[in-house]
């Protein structure tokens, strides 16, 4: 056998190997092969098919965002639900800080595919000091990913869409953290109009509808409480499952083709504490499809922060302790989440 070659076996049908041994964040190069006798040259040889590759999953740490940090899912394995061919090394992950109250504080935090041109999540605490009123739209790049890897979303994604359901609608420049979750720091607000916190919605009966209710929902939970952690995720595919079709859509303003999730996820968490030590938390999920929802509740896509796990492959909250996951990522009832 050559050096660096693996055997399937004999066969005349489709073939297949597993492979071990890999090095993580690697691209490989491979040729597919037979070993046949040649009449002609009276021998054995090896003929060759074209050369592929592939890369295995890279891994991202989490205290390059911040350690402890409630909000955030631990996205440091491979087996988030996607559809894109990345690998774990192409995608972004940072934080937006700004100014508040005289101190530099987090914003944001969000994973980024340039190969589908949005988060897969976008994370942050939620409190009353965020909010007010009022809207200044400053669409700009993230200045964390090169803008060639952006979607320009300035003037919109001119795209309508049509359905039996409404005759023409527009796909919304929906916000994972909306703007008004940071509408009480300008500088805060700015940054939630960056292109990578945005993906295409369908406005009539999802973004301007069932979404946008979701997100005042979450914000009348303040100021009953101090902090809600949030985490809001654009899904493409279920992990379950795989097999779902994905459409894509042109940008009208930069001509890039953009993948359309088929699911919307936000997730919950609320905590108690004592003398600074979380004693107790309750969490909660919602599970939307990215259809024409006109008419319909949110509170009728809850789902367990345990479900939205499964579905997307990744570690909610993973910063509780594993006593209070346990306890409380099993809850799917909003009434339970909103009185705790």
């Amino acid at each position: 056998m050559l050096p660096n070659q693996v055997s399937s076996g004999s066969t005349s049908s489709p073939f297949s190997k597993a492979l071990t041994g890999l090095t993580s964040g690697t691209t490989y190069y491979y040729k597919a092969y037979v070993h046949e006798y040649d009449e002609s040259a009276s021998a054995y040889v090896y003929r060759y098919g074209s050369e592929q590759s592939f890369s295995t999953p890279g891994s991202v740490s989490v205290p390059v965002l911040g350690a402890g940090w409630l909000e955030l899912p631990d996205y440091s394995y491979s087996s988030l639900s996607g559809t894109s061919t990345s690998s774990f090394t192409d995608l972004y992950a940072h934080t937006h800080k700004a100014m508040m109250g005289g101190v530099r504080q987090r914003n944001y935090s969000l994973l980024y595919d340039p190969e589908m041109y949005a988060s897969y999540w976008v994370a942050y605490p939620l409190c009353s000091a965020h909010c007010t009123s009022g809207r200044t739209e400053t669409w700009a790049y993230d200045p964390d990913v090169p803008s060639a890897k952006q979607t320009l979303a300035s003037s919109g994604y001119g795209v309508a869409v049509s359905t039996p359901n409404y005759a023409s609608n527009s796909y919304g420049r929906g916000h994972q953290i909306p703007n008004a979750d940071r509408n009480a720091v300008d500088a805060m607000q700015a940054q939630t109009y960056y292109y990578t916190n945005l993906t295409p919605q369908i406005q009539n009966g999802f973004n301007g509808g069932i979404w946008n209710d979701l997100e005042e929902a979450v914000r009348a939970l303040l100021p009953g409480c101090d902090t809600v952690y949030v985490v809001t995720g654009a899904a493409f595919r279920k992990k379950t499952d795989g097999t779902e079709g994905i459409t894509k859509i042109t940008n009208g303003n930069d001509s890039k083709k953009l993948p359309l999730p088929n699911y919307y996820w936000k997730a919950l968490l609320k905590v108690k504490r004592s003398a600074g030590v979380v004693t107790s938390a309750s969490a909660i999920g919602f599970w939307l499809p990215h259809n024409d929802l006109k008419g319909e509740a949110y509170a009728d896509y809850t789902v367990s922060v345990d479900q939205l796990e499964s579905w997307t492959g990744l570690d909610l909250f993973h910063n509780l302790s594993a006593a209070l996951q346990t306890s409380c990522e099993t809850n799917s009832n909003w009434t339970t989440f909103r009185s705790f």
